[in-house]
Protein backbone atom coordinates (compact mmCIF):
# COMPACT_ATOMS: atom_id res chain seq x y z
CA UNK A 1 0.00 0.00 0.00
CA UNK A 2 1.31 3.43 -0.91
CA UNK A 3 2.03 6.35 1.33
CA UNK A 4 -0.95 7.28 3.46
CA UNK A 5 -2.39 3.76 3.39
CA UNK A 6 -2.59 1.62 6.49
CA UNK A 7 -2.86 -2.08 7.08
CA UNK A 8 -5.33 -3.53 9.55
CA UNK A 9 -4.55 -3.56 13.27
CA UNK A 10 -2.80 -6.76 14.41
CA UNK A 11 -4.84 -9.17 16.58
CA UNK A 12 -2.99 -8.24 19.75
CA UNK A 13 -4.28 -4.68 19.40
CA UNK A 14 -0.90 -3.10 18.93
CA UNK A 15 -0.19 -0.92 15.91
CA UNK A 16 2.42 -2.14 13.49
CA UNK A 17 4.82 0.24 11.78
CA UNK A 18 2.74 0.06 8.61
CA UNK A 19 -0.34 1.09 10.60
CA UNK A 20 1.16 4.48 11.44
CA UNK A 21 0.21 7.40 9.21
CA UNK A 22 3.02 8.69 7.03
CA UNK A 23 2.41 12.40 6.75
CA UNK A 24 3.03 14.40 3.62
CA UNK A 25 6.19 16.50 4.09
CA UNK A 26 5.13 20.06 4.86
CA UNK A 27 8.44 21.77 4.14
CA UNK A 28 8.96 23.43 0.78
CA UNK A 29 9.95 20.75 -1.76
CA UNK A 30 13.32 20.77 -3.49
CA UNK A 31 11.62 20.38 -6.87
CA UNK A 32 9.56 22.96 -8.76
CA UNK A 33 6.40 22.69 -10.84
CA UNK A 34 8.65 22.93 -13.90
CA UNK A 35 10.65 19.91 -12.72
CA UNK A 36 7.44 17.91 -12.37
CA UNK A 37 6.22 18.94 -15.81
CA UNK A 38 9.51 17.91 -17.44
CA UNK A 39 8.99 14.35 -16.17
CA UNK A 40 5.66 14.04 -18.02
CA UNK A 41 5.69 13.03 -21.71
CA UNK A 42 4.68 16.09 -23.79
CA UNK A 43 1.80 14.28 -25.49
CA UNK A 44 0.02 14.02 -22.13
CA UNK A 45 -0.82 17.72 -22.40
CA UNK A 46 -2.40 17.38 -25.85
CA UNK A 47 -6.20 17.58 -26.01
CA UNK A 48 -8.11 15.73 -28.73
CA UNK A 49 -11.63 16.82 -29.70
CA UNK A 50 -12.43 13.41 -31.18
CA UNK A 51 -11.13 11.45 -28.21
CA UNK A 52 -12.87 13.72 -25.71
CA UNK A 53 -16.17 13.42 -27.56
CA UNK A 54 -15.76 9.65 -27.71
CA UNK A 55 -16.16 9.56 -23.92
CA UNK A 56 -19.29 11.72 -24.13
CA UNK A 57 -20.81 9.43 -26.76
CA UNK A 58 -19.79 6.30 -24.85
CA UNK A 59 -21.25 7.46 -21.54
CA UNK A 60 -24.48 8.81 -23.03
CA UNK A 61 -24.99 5.64 -25.07
CA UNK A 62 -24.73 3.45 -21.98
CA UNK A 63 -26.95 5.85 -20.02
CA UNK A 64 -29.59 5.75 -22.78
CA UNK A 65 -29.54 1.95 -22.91
CA UNK A 66 -29.89 1.69 -19.13
CA UNK A 67 -32.78 4.16 -19.21
CA UNK A 68 -34.55 2.23 -21.98
CA UNK A 69 -34.16 -1.14 -20.28
CA UNK A 70 -35.27 0.18 -16.89
CA UNK A 71 -38.28 2.14 -18.13
CA UNK A 72 -39.41 -0.69 -20.41
CA UNK A 73 -38.88 -3.88 -18.43
CA UNK A 74 -38.70 -3.22 -14.67
CA UNK A 75 -42.46 -2.61 -14.59
CA UNK A 76 -43.01 -6.26 -15.51
CA UNK A 77 -41.04 -7.58 -12.54
CA UNK A 78 -43.10 -8.84 -9.59
CA UNK A 79 -42.76 -7.14 -6.22
CA UNK A 80 -40.37 -6.94 -4.44
CA UNK A 81 -38.08 -7.65 -7.41
CA UNK A 82 -39.20 -4.43 -9.10
CA UNK A 83 -37.92 -2.41 -6.14
CA UNK A 84 -34.59 -4.20 -6.36
CA UNK A 85 -34.56 -3.57 -10.11
CA UNK A 86 -35.01 0.18 -9.66
CA UNK A 87 -32.35 0.29 -6.95
CA UNK A 88 -29.90 -1.55 -9.20
CA UNK A 89 -30.73 0.85 -12.04
CA UNK A 90 -30.15 3.90 -9.82
CA UNK A 91 -26.72 2.62 -8.80
CA UNK A 92 -25.61 1.67 -12.32
CA UNK A 93 -27.02 4.79 -13.96
CA UNK A 94 -25.62 6.96 -11.17
CA UNK A 95 -22.15 5.55 -11.81
CA UNK A 96 -22.38 6.22 -15.55
CA UNK A 97 -23.74 9.74 -15.05
CA UNK A 98 -20.94 10.47 -12.59
CA UNK A 99 -18.65 9.82 -15.54
CA UNK A 100 -20.66 12.37 -17.53
CA UNK A 101 -20.24 14.79 -14.63
CA UNK A 102 -16.47 14.27 -14.76
CA UNK A 103 -16.35 15.07 -18.49
CA UNK A 104 -18.26 18.32 -17.83
CA UNK A 105 -15.78 19.02 -15.03
CA UNK A 106 -12.99 18.65 -17.60
CA UNK A 107 -14.72 21.23 -19.77
CA UNK A 108 -14.62 23.65 -16.85
CA UNK A 109 -10.86 23.17 -16.64
CA UNK A 110 -10.38 23.68 -20.41
CA UNK A 111 -9.16 20.07 -20.60
CA UNK A 112 -11.76 18.90 -23.15
CA UNK A 113 -10.40 20.60 -26.27
CA UNK A 114 -8.22 23.47 -27.46
CA UNK A 115 -11.34 25.61 -27.98
CA UNK A 116 -12.73 27.41 -24.95
CA UNK A 117 -16.10 28.03 -26.60
CA UNK A 118 -16.49 24.31 -27.30
CA UNK A 119 -15.51 23.35 -23.76
CA UNK A 120 -18.02 25.80 -22.31
CA UNK A 121 -20.80 24.70 -24.67
CA UNK A 122 -20.36 20.99 -23.91
CA UNK A 123 -19.87 21.66 -20.21
CA UNK A 124 -22.97 23.84 -19.99
CA UNK A 125 -25.15 21.20 -21.67
CA UNK A 126 -23.82 18.25 -19.66
CA UNK A 127 -23.77 19.97 -16.29
CA UNK A 128 -27.18 21.60 -16.79
CA UNK A 129 -28.64 18.17 -17.56
CA UNK A 130 -27.49 17.14 -14.07
CA UNK A 131 -28.86 20.37 -12.51
CA UNK A 132 -25.37 21.80 -11.97
CA UNK A 133 -24.83 25.53 -12.67
CA UNK A 134 -21.86 25.13 -15.01
CA UNK A 135 -20.18 28.56 -14.99
CA UNK A 136 -21.00 29.14 -11.31
CA UNK A 137 -19.28 25.95 -10.27
CA UNK A 138 -16.48 26.41 -12.84
CA UNK A 139 -15.37 29.66 -11.24
CA UNK A 140 -15.69 28.58 -7.61
CA UNK A 141 -13.90 25.32 -8.44
CA UNK A 142 -11.12 27.26 -10.17
CA UNK A 143 -10.60 29.19 -6.94
CA UNK A 144 -10.44 25.89 -5.07
CA UNK A 145 -7.60 24.83 -7.36
CA UNK A 146 -5.89 28.17 -6.84
CA UNK A 147 -6.09 27.91 -3.04
CA UNK A 148 -6.05 24.19 -2.17
CA UNK A 149 -4.91 23.50 1.37
CA UNK A 150 -5.38 27.09 2.55
CA UNK A 151 -7.41 27.45 5.73
CA UNK A 152 -8.40 31.00 4.79
CA UNK A 153 -8.96 30.82 1.02
CA UNK A 154 -9.82 27.27 -0.07
CA UNK A 155 -13.38 26.99 -1.35
CA UNK A 156 -14.64 23.60 -0.19
CA UNK A 157 -14.10 21.02 2.56
CA UNK A 158 -12.26 23.63 4.58
CA UNK A 159 -11.48 21.94 7.93
CA UNK A 160 -12.30 23.63 11.19
CA UNK A 161 -9.71 24.44 13.82
CA UNK A 162 -10.38 23.02 17.27
CA UNK A 163 -11.72 26.31 18.61
CA UNK A 164 -14.25 26.42 15.79
CA UNK A 165 -15.83 23.05 16.50
CA UNK A 166 -19.57 23.36 17.10
CA UNK A 167 -21.49 21.60 19.83
CA UNK A 168 -23.29 19.42 17.31
CA UNK A 169 -19.98 17.95 16.13
CA UNK A 170 -19.12 16.99 19.69
CA UNK A 171 -22.53 15.46 20.36
CA UNK A 172 -22.49 13.47 17.11
CA UNK A 173 -18.96 12.14 17.59
CA UNK A 174 -20.19 8.57 18.05
CA UNK A 175 -21.19 5.74 15.66
CA UNK A 176 -24.91 6.66 15.34
CA UNK A 177 -24.01 10.34 14.99
CA UNK A 178 -21.45 9.62 12.28
CA UNK A 179 -24.00 7.56 10.34
CA UNK A 180 -26.45 10.44 10.54
CA UNK A 181 -23.85 12.98 9.41
CA UNK A 182 -22.66 10.81 6.51
CA UNK A 183 -26.22 10.21 5.28
CA UNK A 184 -26.93 13.94 5.51
CA UNK A 185 -23.67 14.80 3.74
CA UNK A 186 -24.13 12.31 0.89
CA UNK A 187 -27.78 13.17 0.21
CA UNK A 188 -28.04 16.91 0.89
CA UNK A 189 -24.41 18.05 0.95
CA UNK A 190 -24.12 18.96 -2.74
CA UNK A 191 -27.35 20.99 -3.13
CA UNK A 192 -26.70 22.74 0.20
CA UNK A 193 -23.22 23.68 -0.95
CA UNK A 194 -24.56 25.14 -4.19
CA UNK A 195 -27.39 27.02 -2.51
CA UNK A 196 -25.92 28.06 0.85
CA UNK A 197 -22.15 27.39 0.56
CA UNK A 198 -22.35 24.77 3.32
CA UNK A 199 -18.83 23.39 4.07
CA UNK A 200 -17.39 26.10 1.83
CA UNK A 201 -15.12 29.07 2.44
CA UNK A 202 -16.32 31.71 4.87
CA UNK A 203 -17.49 34.94 3.26
CA UNK A 204 -18.57 38.13 4.97
CA UNK A 205 -21.96 37.95 3.30
CA UNK A 206 -24.33 35.35 1.86
CA UNK A 207 -22.69 33.19 -0.83
CA UNK A 208 -24.73 31.19 -3.33
CA UNK A 209 -23.80 29.59 -6.66
CA UNK A 210 -27.05 30.77 -8.23
CA UNK A 211 -26.63 34.42 -7.27
CA UNK A 212 -24.60 36.50 -9.77
CA UNK A 213 -23.93 39.04 -7.02
CA UNK A 214 -22.41 36.40 -4.74
CA UNK A 215 -19.04 37.42 -3.22
CA UNK A 216 -17.39 34.38 -4.80
CA UNK A 217 -17.66 35.97 -8.30
CA UNK A 218 -15.99 38.93 -9.95
CA UNK A 219 -17.85 41.52 -12.04
CA UNK A 220 -16.73 39.97 -15.33
CA UNK A 221 -18.12 36.57 -14.28
CA UNK A 222 -21.60 37.66 -13.22
CA UNK A 223 -23.28 37.52 -16.64
CA UNK A 224 -22.19 33.90 -17.06
CA UNK A 225 -23.72 33.01 -13.71
CA UNK A 226 -27.06 34.02 -15.21
CA UNK A 227 -26.38 31.72 -18.17
CA UNK A 228 -25.77 28.88 -15.70
CA UNK A 229 -29.05 29.67 -13.98
CA UNK A 230 -30.84 29.66 -17.33
CA UNK A 231 -29.40 26.24 -18.15
CA UNK A 232 -30.58 24.74 -14.85
CA UNK A 233 -33.96 26.46 -15.21
CA UNK A 234 -34.42 25.07 -18.74
CA UNK A 235 -33.78 21.51 -17.55
CA UNK A 236 -36.06 22.05 -14.55
CA UNK A 237 -38.86 23.18 -16.90
CA UNK A 238 -38.26 20.12 -19.04
CA UNK A 239 -38.53 17.89 -15.98
CA UNK A 240 -41.76 19.65 -14.99
CA UNK A 241 -43.29 18.97 -18.40
CA UNK A 242 -42.06 15.38 -18.26
CA UNK A 243 -43.65 15.00 -14.83
CA UNK A 244 -46.95 16.31 -16.18
CA UNK A 245 -46.81 13.73 -18.97
CA UNK A 246 -45.36 10.69 -17.17
CA UNK A 247 -46.03 11.32 -13.50
CA UNK A 248 -43.78 12.21 -10.59
CA UNK A 249 -43.02 8.59 -9.68
CA UNK A 250 -41.78 7.81 -13.20
CA UNK A 251 -39.53 10.88 -13.34
CA UNK A 252 -38.09 10.15 -9.91
CA UNK A 253 -37.40 6.51 -10.76
CA UNK A 254 -35.81 7.26 -14.14
CA UNK A 255 -34.03 10.54 -13.34
CA UNK A 256 -34.23 11.49 -9.67
CA UNK A 257 -32.85 8.28 -8.21
CA UNK A 258 -29.71 8.24 -10.38
CA UNK A 259 -29.20 11.97 -9.72
CA UNK A 260 -29.13 11.30 -5.96
CA UNK A 261 -26.43 8.68 -6.58
CA UNK A 262 -24.43 11.12 -8.71
CA UNK A 263 -24.62 13.80 -6.02
CA UNK A 264 -23.58 11.30 -3.36
CA UNK A 265 -20.61 10.08 -5.39
CA UNK A 266 -19.54 13.65 -6.12
CA UNK A 267 -19.47 14.56 -2.43
CA UNK A 268 -17.76 11.33 -1.38
CA UNK A 269 -15.10 11.49 -4.10
CA UNK A 270 -14.10 15.06 -3.30
CA UNK A 271 -14.35 14.51 0.46
CA UNK A 272 -11.92 11.58 0.33
CA UNK A 273 -9.56 13.38 -2.04
CA UNK A 274 -9.06 16.25 0.41
CA UNK A 275 -9.66 14.62 3.79
CA UNK A 276 -6.96 12.36 5.20
CA UNK A 277 -4.93 12.32 8.46
CA UNK A 278 -1.69 12.53 6.45
CA UNK A 279 -2.56 15.78 4.69
CA UNK A 280 -1.40 19.17 6.00
CA UNK A 281 -3.39 22.38 5.87
CA UNK A 282 -1.77 25.79 5.98
CA UNK A 283 -2.58 29.26 7.20
CA UNK A 284 -1.45 32.34 5.32
CA UNK A 285 1.97 32.35 7.00
CA UNK A 286 2.93 29.00 5.45
CA UNK A 287 0.71 28.34 2.45
CA UNK A 288 2.01 28.35 -1.11
CA UNK A 289 0.40 26.98 -4.24
CA UNK A 290 2.62 23.94 -4.82
CA UNK A 291 2.44 22.60 -1.29
CA UNK A 292 -1.30 23.18 -1.31
CA UNK A 293 -1.74 21.30 -4.59
CA UNK A 294 0.24 18.39 -3.14
CA UNK A 295 -2.03 18.25 -0.08
CA UNK A 296 -4.40 15.84 -1.85
CA UNK A 297 -4.60 12.05 -1.99
CA UNK A 298 -5.30 9.51 -4.71
CA UNK A 299 -7.77 6.74 -3.85
CA UNK A 300 -8.54 3.33 -5.32
CA UNK A 301 -12.19 2.87 -6.29
CA UNK A 302 -11.61 -0.44 -8.08
CA UNK A 303 -13.53 -0.83 -11.34
CA UNK A 304 -15.16 2.56 -10.75
CA UNK A 305 -11.81 4.25 -11.43
CA UNK A 306 -12.45 3.65 -15.13
CA UNK A 307 -16.16 4.46 -14.95
CA UNK A 308 -15.25 7.78 -13.31
CA UNK A 309 -12.55 8.44 -15.92
CA UNK A 310 -9.78 8.09 -13.31
CA UNK A 311 -10.67 11.30 -11.48
CA UNK A 312 -10.40 9.19 -8.32
CA UNK A 313 -6.88 7.76 -8.64
CA UNK A 314 -5.15 10.63 -10.51
CA UNK A 315 -6.27 13.57 -8.39
CA UNK A 316 -2.77 14.64 -7.40
CA UNK A 317 -1.68 15.08 -11.03
CA UNK A 318 -5.00 16.80 -11.76
CA UNK A 319 -4.31 19.42 -9.11
CA UNK A 320 -0.86 20.03 -10.52
CA UNK A 321 -1.98 20.23 -14.17
CA UNK A 322 -5.74 20.72 -14.34
CA UNK A 323 -5.83 21.35 -18.11
CA UNK A 324 -4.46 17.86 -18.80
CA UNK A 325 -7.19 15.56 -20.23
CA UNK A 326 -8.21 12.64 -18.05
CA UNK A 327 -7.16 10.03 -20.60
CA UNK A 328 -3.50 10.99 -20.10
CA UNK A 329 -3.66 11.35 -16.32
CA UNK A 330 -2.64 7.78 -15.46
CA UNK A 331 0.49 8.00 -17.57
CA UNK A 332 1.31 11.38 -16.06
CA UNK A 333 0.78 10.08 -12.53
CA UNK A 334 3.23 7.24 -13.08
CA UNK A 335 5.77 9.69 -14.50
CA UNK A 336 5.66 12.13 -11.58
CA UNK A 337 5.78 9.66 -8.70
CA UNK A 338 9.61 9.39 -8.69
CA UNK A 339 9.87 13.20 -8.62
CA UNK A 340 7.30 13.69 -5.86
CA UNK A 341 8.55 10.90 -3.61
CA UNK A 342 6.86 11.18 -0.20
CA UNK A 343 4.95 14.24 -1.37
CA UNK A 344 2.76 11.86 -3.40
CA UNK A 345 -0.04 10.29 -1.40
CA UNK A 346 -2.04 7.19 -2.30
CA UNK A 347 -4.41 5.30 -0.03
CA UNK A 348 -5.74 1.93 -1.13
CA UNK A 349 -8.07 1.51 1.84
CA UNK A 350 -11.50 0.22 0.71
CA UNK A 351 -13.70 3.23 0.08
CA UNK A 352 -16.43 2.64 2.65
CA UNK A 353 -13.86 1.77 5.30
CA UNK A 354 -11.95 4.95 4.42
CA UNK A 355 -15.18 7.00 4.55
CA UNK A 356 -15.93 5.76 8.06
CA UNK A 357 -12.35 6.23 9.23
CA UNK A 358 -12.10 9.79 7.94
CA UNK A 359 -15.48 10.69 9.44
CA UNK A 360 -14.21 9.39 12.77
CA UNK A 361 -10.67 10.78 12.75
CA UNK A 362 -10.74 13.93 10.61
CA UNK A 363 -12.83 16.19 12.82
CA UNK A 364 -10.68 19.29 13.22
CA UNK A 365 -7.15 20.49 12.55
CA UNK A 366 -4.58 21.94 14.92
CA UNK A 367 -0.86 22.58 15.14
CA UNK A 368 1.44 19.94 16.55
CA UNK A 369 2.63 20.47 20.10
CA UNK A 370 5.98 22.24 19.95
CA UNK A 371 5.12 23.77 16.56
CA UNK A 372 2.67 26.37 17.82
CA UNK A 373 4.38 29.14 15.87
CA UNK A 374 4.12 27.31 12.55
CA UNK A 375 1.18 27.73 10.24
CA UNK A 376 0.88 24.00 9.52
CA UNK A 377 -2.25 22.20 10.76
CA UNK A 378 -3.11 18.50 10.90
CA UNK A 379 -6.28 16.54 11.52
CA UNK A 380 -6.80 15.35 15.08
CA UNK A 381 -9.32 12.72 16.18
CA UNK A 382 -9.78 13.67 19.82
CA UNK A 383 -12.56 15.92 21.06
Amino acid sequence: MGAGGRMSIPPEGKKSKSDVIQRVPHSKPQFSLGDIKKAIPPHCFQRSVLRSFSYVVYDLTIASLLCYVASTYIQFLPNPLSYFGWLLYWICQGCVLTGVWVVAHECGHHAFSDYQWLDDTVGLILHSSLLVPYFSWKYSHRRHHSNTGSLERDEVFVPRVKSGIRWISKNLNNPPGRVLLLVFQLTLGWPLYLMFNVSGRHYDRFACHYNPNSPMYSDRERAQILISDAGVLAVTCGLYRLTAAKGLAWVFCVYGGPLLVVNGFLVLITYLQHTHPSLPHYDSSEWDWLRGALATVDRDWGILNKVFHNITDTHVSHHLFSTMPHYHAMEATKAIKPILGNYYQFDGTPIFKAMWREAKECIYVERDEGDQNKGVFWYNNTL
